[in-house]
């Protein structure tokens, strides 16, 4: 067993030009959002918005005073918040947040010292009688959630106090029923209550917060994980997720095996058993799929956000558990083609080209995974369904899942311009990650001041890239040996190259696992090549349709209807060829069909806007005969 720790806050500095455009405009998000707006549903609950005016710019969809779920994007908010402070120290953001944390503590005072929520207190009666309300426990999560982010992350004391004090309301509440009672309260969703107090019991030692852990402990959904049942086929995801989140949490506290045996037995039925698309995500319409049967259930509402955000949470857990490769190469999947594929889009348009559609987007419940789909992005404050909650929290957090320490090593798991900054054991290393572009060039648009200077690299590059080519600059106070742990990706073609000092390093490096170097480190360079390029995945359920991926990043063929593509079966990875492959200094992962009556460009799933698309085609021979046959 690994037990290894993700290196976050500012011991990660991101470089990447794109996560930090990402990461820069959820900041923006953030700090545009009017703290007036973000608390009413808080400050309307404790009577302390007294008006006969509606505040201008108030928020709808599910932030609208009349929903039942109404206050919950706060608390993502004060995470995403702190989660920026953490990473950078933004005293804006900081100061904005505690702000917020001030008039939460007035408002639960004026509730009457405990009840801290933007609903009523007998939303929670109500579902104890049985009747119907939407959620309550997973609105009131995420004020929890955010309190004690700001807390943990951001330094604020009194979140903590506020959540403490919450949490006695719920002791007393859930005290009110017997077990029997209270499983079936807990079959309203809970959101992660778990885990929360889980967090408040390691935090602050209270017996209270034990017992809630117990109390919170779901039998039909845990112990059906323990016996080896599928409780999970058409069952809503994200309501299991965050509770088996909690279940890691808890052993990570206690130490318990069966907390483990839960997680372990989870990711069994979720993912090992179940399958998953080339996006790395699961679920059309909230629900999980049958096992191995996703094929069934290509439509406009697969992979909600909420569920690849918290899949890749639980993912990370099981890495720093067993340090095996397959859970970041889970993560990179998920990062690609859900995260960054289902928000802050941005257009890129041709000089005097205009566009029917806005040139960017903010937020995609769902990614549609059927022929013709096509992106529905959400407004900016009239909407807040859940997914708002996890998008702000994800742009927050790039610079995790990037770099793990351990007691003698250091895992690089994921290829992105990037910083690390920490110890080894005593030992202070500094590691820089420098992804080449093989471009040799600084021209990087139109109107770029970037020199022109003549490079051998350009003749030598003279086309696309089959490979990713990345260095690790080491940097180790005194001289320390230890290991470094390089990532080899499950999409690798061929054998990695990997050098030290200019020197080939004599290293086992198989297809998803780690490359590890031992040696005594000072200041060293390490090389690293890892051969690219276009391969198949097949549908779960129809070996004869397939996606179509550049390494980790799924594509996306631009067309309105299904389409049927034709080749040859034995290597119908042959079918796309590149496209448009560089402008200025960016070589562009555009491909185009050959061979076809219609001609299909392929772009990243990422990269889609407002077009329509399709991920998954069907493959037939060169002269139209049967299906592939995997």
């Amino acid at each position: 067993m690994s037990n290894l720790k993700m290196a976050k806050g500012r011991q990660v500095k991101i470089l990447d030009p794109e996560l930090i455009r990402r990461r820069e405009e959820n900041k923006k998000y953030l700090l545009e959002l009017e703290n007036e707006n973000l608390l009413l549903p808080y400050t309307l609950e404790a009577g302390l918005y007294k008006t006969s005016e509606l505040p201008t710019g108030i928020h709808g969809g599910w932030e609208s005073p009349l929903c039942e779920l109404r206050g919950h994007f706060l608390g993502h908010w004060l995470s995403a918040a702190a989660m920026h402070y953490e990473a950078s120290g933004n005293r804006m953001v900081k100061a904005k947040a505690d702000e917020i944390v001030d008039i939460l503590e007035r408002c639960q005072k004026e509730n009457g010292g405990r009840w801290a929520a933007s609903i009523p207190e007998k939303y929670f009666y109500w579902i104890g009688n049985k009747k119907r309300i939407w959620a309550p426990q997973y609105t009131v999560h995420k004020t929890f959630m955010g309190l004690i982010d700001m807390y943990e992350l951001a330094n604020n004391e009194k979140a903590l106090e506020i959540a403490v004090r919450f949490g006695e309301w719920f002791y007393d509440w859930s005290g009110r029923y017997t077990k029997e009672q209270f499983q079936g309260i807990l079959d309203v969703e809970t959101g992660g209550m778990l885990e929360i107090w889980v967090l408040l019991y390691k935090i602050t030692g209270k017996r209270m917060f034990r017992e809630l852990m117990d109390r919170y402990y779901r039998c039909d959904l845990f112990d059906g994980l323990l016996e080896g049942r599928d409780v999970l086929t058409n069952m809503h995801a994200n309501t299991t997720i965050p509770e088996v989140l909690g279940a890691a949490a808890a052993y990570e506290v206690t130490g318990e095996e069966k907390w483990l045996e839960i997680v372990n037995a989870y990711w069994n039925m979720a993912v090992t058993k179940r399958g998953t698309y080339a996006t790395g995500g699961q679920t059309c319409g909230e629900i999980w799929s049958p096992k191995m049967h996703l094929a069934n259930r290509l439509g406009d509402k697969n992979q909600e956000h909420c569920t690849v955000y918290n899949m890749m949470r639980l993912a990370d857990f099981l890495f720093r558990r067993t340090g095996d490769a397959a859970y970041m190469d889970y993560w990179e999947r998920n990062l690609y083609n859900g995260i960054m594929a289902q928000g802050y889009w941005r257009g890129s348009f041709t000089h005097g080209r205009k566009s029917m559609y806005p040139e960017e987007g903010l937020l995609t419940y769902f990614l549609p995974l059927r022929a013709g789909g096509q992106k529905g992005w959400s407004s900016r404050t009239q909407d807040f369904f859940c997914c708002h909650g996890s998008l702000v929290q994800a742009n927050a957090a790039h610079n995790t899942g990037m770099y793990y320490a351990g007691e003698d090593s250091l895992y690089v798991c994921q290829y992105f311009d990037s910083e690390y900054r920490g110890k080894i054991g005593n030992t202070a290393v500094i590691v820089q990650e420098k992804i080449n572009s093989l471009s040799g060039s600084e021209h990087l648009s139109s109107d770029s001041p970037g020199r022109q200077k003549i490079t051998d690299v350009t003749a030598r590059q003279p086309f696309h890239p089959d490979r990713l080519v990345f260095d690790l600059e080491i940097e180790a106070e005194g001289e320390k040996e230890f290991s470094i742990c390089i990532r080899i990706p499950w999409w690798i073609q061929g054998n990695p190259v990997i050098l030290v000092d200019g020197q080939t390093a004599d290293v086992e490096a198989e297809k998803s696992s780690f490359a590890r170097i031992k040696r005594v480190w000072s200041r060293n360079i390490i090389h690293i090549e890892l051969p690219r390029g276009i391969h198949v995945e097949y549908l779960p359920g129809r070996p004869d349709m397939a996606a179509y991926l550049d390494g980790p990043v799924v594509l996306a063929g631009l067309c309105g209807e299904e389409r049927t593509l034709y080749g040859d079966l034995q290597e119908p990875e042959k079918i796309l060829v590149s496209d448009n492959e560089r402008e200025w200094a960016y070589w562009q992962n555009t491909y185009k069909t050959i061979g076809q009556d219609r001609g299909i460009r392929f772009v990243p799933l990422y990269q889609v806007g407002y077009e329509e698309y399709q991920v998954y085609f069907p493959l037939k021979g060169k002269n139209h005969d049967l299906p592939l046959e995997k």
